[in-house]
């Protein structure tokens, strides 16, 4: 793949048998020659605010994903997002990203 600009799917796993939450965005991915892809997108859909509450509490717990291409069932790309202030996304491959996180949080 040298680019792709469409849709994919962001999945949060709590588990390998869990997924807590999906988000469509709409993606640009490009690769280098040496392999290292890189992309950037947006919500598909504007979040409304339910959705952007479960949004920042699962990327304040861990902006790890799973990204998932049209026809795939579970993604297979681990990614790490970060979301600037006018909403654009920026996707990084995470491949040494192990599935654990410290999380901390009160419940108070």
């Amino acid at each position: 793949m040298e680019r792709f600009a469409g849709r994919g799917r962001l999945d949060w796993w709590a588990n390998q048998s869990t997924c807590l939450e999906t988000y469509d965005v709409d993606l640009t991915v490009t690769d280098d020659a040496a392999g290292t892809w890189q992309a950037t997108g947006r919500h598909a859909h504007a979040l409304d605010a339910t959705r952007r509450e479960g949004w920042d509490f699962l990327m304040e717990m861990d902006p790890h994903f799973s990204l998932a291409f049209p026809g795939e069932d579970r993604g297979g790309i681990t990614v790490r997002v970060a979301e600037d202030e006018d909403g654009t996304l920026t996707l990084v491959e995470a491949a040494d990203w192990d599935g654990s996180a410290s999380v901390t949080f009160d419940l108070t």
